[in-house]
């Protein structure tokens, strides 16, 4: 944890002494509880890239907290767990490159900004401009989308970047973060992916990673569907997706 965030934010979280309005940027009254979990998750997040080093692929049925900063926590992520295991990976020799595919509806900030001085870990963030986080920080690569972006525009840019960065960097590893709140039923994603097309994303994500035999750490992200079942349905599809290719 120490590679990725401060001692001091980390004793705050351990001490329950995060102050209110450090509280009020993460969303959620500070716990012992709230805490167990961020750590559970983060472990989580290591232990599918040791799995899928073995399989090719491992999900994370929770994970991609990507608003969590080296001495912060914002937008209900307190601890990055995709910066965390790209350091475990990189301080233990298991990686040499790693790439960062993050197509959650947000920009992944606190990411950018932990790995941006970090030459063997790229950063690929394709976001809703106009969305949270307001402030967004810089990526290795930044794609912003138009409000109403729709499914057809979604993955001719998906394909555009996609297999250039994978070509250009040469990653050893890959960390997917499969937000579904890209979808045109979320309530806060402002994009107009249909299920079908979520779908599409994953299955081509997978099919250029499975193709060029590089592992990939899957995290769920983001989903603020009003009816869960389309958010459940969302998520089952990219593990179907996965199950196709790896299964």
């Amino acid at each position: 944890m120490l590679l990725t965030h401060t001692a001091e934010y980390l004793n705050k979280l351990h001490q329950l002494t995060l102050t209110p309005s450090e509280q009020r940027r993460i969303g959620f009254p500070q716990s012992a509880e709230l805490t167990r979990r961020e750590l559970i998750i983060t472990q989580g997040t290591i232990d599918c890239a040791l799995k899928a080093m073995k399989h090719g692929c491992a999900m994370n049925v929770a994970g991609g907290t990507h608003h969590a900063f080296a001495d912060r926590g914002e937008g209900f992520c307190l601890l990055n767990d995709m910066a965390t295991a790209s350091n475990y990976l990189l301080a233990n020799q298991l990686a040499q490159k790693i790439l960062i595919v993050d197509l959650d509806v947000h920009q992944g900030n606190g990411t950018a900004s932990l790995m941006a001085q970090e030459p063997r870990v790229c950063t690929f963030s394709m976001h809703c401009a106009h969305n949270y986080p307001f402030h967004k920080e810089q990526s290795d690569v930044d794609v912003p989308l138009l409000d109403g972006t729709d499914t057809n525009t979604y993955l001719n840019l998906l394909a555009k970047h996609l297999p250039l960065l994978l070509d250009r960097h040469q990653p050893d590893f890959v960390f997917y973060l499969s937000g579904v709140d890209i979808l045109d039923t979320d309530k806060y994603g402002k994009l107009k992916v249909t299920l079908e097309g979520c779908r599409q994303r994953d299955a081509y994500v997978f099919q250029q990673l499975y193709q060029r035999n590089i592992p990939v750490a899957v995290a769920m992200g983001g989903g603020y569907s009003p009816d869960v079942r389309t958010i459940v349905t969302a998520h089952c599809n990219t593990f179907k997706e996965a199950l196709a290719l790896w299964g």
